[in-house]
């Protein structure tokens, strides 16, 4: 078993790193040793687990299969190697959070470091996609994602909604307004999110839902930059009204008659579910009123 161990760890890495070379580098050994023990564990279960063509690796079926079962077990290898390390420096823990959406990132640090005093934090703002790679990959402890597929590797909490609002330059006609009926955006030059943008997805089903057209007139791939255009006078666009950044020039509007809502959620492997610091922070910062999933 310890054998077959060395040849499942070096595929796990060329599985991980999409690499021999960046595999060899990141278990510290030389290229030669990686390659002889991939294809020792090839050879002695007969199975192609890499498709090999010059410096580029790929998985084979069953080299994905393989590599659903090494994330756990070379992930949780890691975690107890950053569990020893916070024990030496004195620390109570290390929480690693992904999120989509910084605002919604810092609210829960900030609770959490006002409720766990000593736990330290390292937080990472990636694409929905990475964040719930870095999760599957044990980089990240919790993703908070704006929307999660059925995946029963998963296991998804509630944890906060907001609204969505319009966003207008501070001349704009709304900005004397606290509210405006949706369908006065069928004047208004918008700004959008690129397609896939949670954010857009809602707005645009509210829309249709009135039949309210969308004269979409640019797309951003940030919300920073959104804003930026907006205070230039290029359009209006639309947030969740955590994320809105009062910008200088610029000014949120509610929607009043739409339920226009985006919700969050807190998201670890069900295999840590139970880890004592992931658990404390998944029971304490679900929403209230909101039923877990799994």
């Amino acid at each position: 078993m310890y054998q077959y161990h060395k040849w499942i760890r070096s595929f796990h890495a060329v599985a991980k790193t999409h690499s021999f070379t960046a595999a060899a580098s990141y278990l510290r050994i030389g290229q030669p040793t990686i390659s002889e023990q991939v294809k020792a564990l090839e050879d002695r279960f007969a199975v192609e687990l890499l498709h090999r063509s010059g410096r580029h690796v790929a998985l084979t079926d069953a080299g994905r299969r393989l590599y659903e079962i090494t994330e756990g077990i070379f992930g949780q290898e890691d975690e107890a190697v950053q569990l020893l390390q916070s024990l030496h420096s004195q620390k109570t823990g290390l929480l690693r959070i992904g999120a989509v959406s910084p605002p919604v990132v810092m609210n829960l640090t900030y609770d959490l470091m006002r409720k766990h005093p000593g736990i330290e934090f390292a937080i990472s703002i990636n694409p929905e996609k990475e964040t719930l790679f870095r999760l599957y990959d044990f980089r990240i402890d919790i993703a908070i994602l704006a929307y999660v597929d059925p995946d029963k590797r998963l296991h998804v909490a509630p944890y906060r909604t907001y609204p969505i609002v319009a966003v207008v330059r501070d001349d704009h006609a709304w900005a004397s307004k606290a509210s405006i009926p949706l369908a006065q955006i069928r004047h208004e030059a918008v700004i959008m999110r690129e397609s896939g943008s949670k954010t857009r997805e809602l707005l645009e089903q509210a829309c249709g839902k009135q039949g309210i057209p969308i004269h979409c007139v640019m797309e951003l791939n940030s919300r920073e930059a959104i804003m930026h255009a907006i205070a230039e006078g290029l359009g209006i666009g639309f947030v969740s009204a955590i994320e809105y950044t009062a910008i200088p020039g610029t000014k949120a509007i509610r929607l009043r008659d739409a339920e226009v809502k985006i919700s969050y959620y807190m998201c670890t492997l069900a295999v840590r579910k139970n880890r004592p610091l992931i658990k404390s922070v998944l029971e304490a910062e679900s929403e209230p009123g909101r039923k877990k999933t799994v």
